[in-house]
């Protein structure tokens, strides 16, 4: 995945939590929720080396495209 993070522009990136039992480190095997999407956003923001601000930025307005929200 983190090879995907790296090629994937952010502009095409939304944050969700599908697997349940896939939690993200620091939480490996832990059940996943979304207050697991901060962890989330942190390391693609490590990965594309830019501000954890600008991933929760972009992420929330690409979610907001996908379902069609104002």
């Amino acid at each position: 995945l983190k090879e995907a993070v790296k090629e994937i522009p952010l502009e095409r990136i939304v944050l969700e939590t599908d697997c349940p039992y896939l939690a993200p480190e620091p939480n490996r095997g832990k059940r996943n929720s979304s207050l697991n999407l901060p962890h989330v956003a942190k390391e693609i923001a490590r990965i594309k080396d830019i501000s954890y601000e600008e991933v929760i930025e972009t992420t929330y307005k690409n979610a907001k495209a996908l379902y069609r929200m104002k």
